[in-house]
C-alpha cells in the first residue's frame, strides 16, 4: 500500500507521515524534503526555487520524476508532499487542515534550514499562505491540478488539536 498525504502548510504532514511510516513498517519520503536539497544544492531557498519554478518546470521535474519512480518500483510507502497524490494515482489520498494560528506557532517553532528565517509567527503565516497559493498557482499551470479541491482525497482530517 501507498499513503499519500497531503495538507494545508503547517498541518503537520511530515509528522503524520512519519508516525504513519513507523507504525507500519513502512518507508517515509518527503517531497518537501527533497525539494529543500534541490534548493540548496542549486544555493537557493525553497522560496527561491519556487520563484523560478513559475517560470521553468525544472524546479519540480526532478523531485516528481523521483515520485512517480517510487510509486511504480516500490510499496509500503508514506509520502508526505501536496501533489504525490496526482502522481500516485493508486494510493491512499489522505489531506490534514489546520488553524492558521496553529500552522504559524508550529512552524515558527520548528524553522527549516531551506527557508529564509521568520522573527514572528506572524511572519511565518504570512510565508505559509503565500507559498500555499503559489505552489497551487504552478501545479495548475504545470500539472493542470488544484491541490485545495478535496475531491482528491479519500480521507481529510482536521489535525489542528492534534500534538
Amino acid at each position: 500500500m501507498i499513503i499519500t498525504i497531503g495538507g494545508e502548510p503547517g498541518s503537520g504532514k511530515s509528522t503524520v507521515a512519519n508516525i504513519v511510516a513507523q507504525k507500519l513498517g513502512y518507508k517515509h519520503y518527503s517531497t518537501g524534503d527533497l525539494r529543500g536539497e534541490i534548493a540548496m544544492r542549486h544555493g537557493l531557498t525553497i522560496d527561491e526555487l519556487n520563484e523560478i519554478g513559475k517560470r521553468e518546470l525544472w524546479t519540480d521535474k526532478e523531485c516528481d520524476d523521483r515520485t512517480v519512480e517510487i510509486g511504480e518500483e516500490e510499496d509500503n510507502v508514506v509520502f508526505d508532499s501536496w501533489l504525490a497524490w496526482h502522481f500516485i494515482p493508486k494510493s491512499l489520498k489522505v489531506f490534514l487542515t489546520v488553524d492558521k494560528k496553529e500552522a504559524a506557532r508550529r512552524v515558527f517553532a520548528h524553522q527549516r534550514k531551506d527557508e529564509k528565517r521568520q522573527k514572528t509567527a506572524e511572519g511565518v503565516s504570512a510565508m505559509l499562505q503565500k507559498r500555499y497559493i503559489e505552489t497551487n498557482e504552478r501545479y495548475k499551470k504545470w500539472y493542470h491540478v488544484d491541490i485545495t479541491d478535496l475531491s482528491h482525497y479519500d480521507l481529510v482530517i482536521d489535525a489542528t488539536s492534534k500534538k
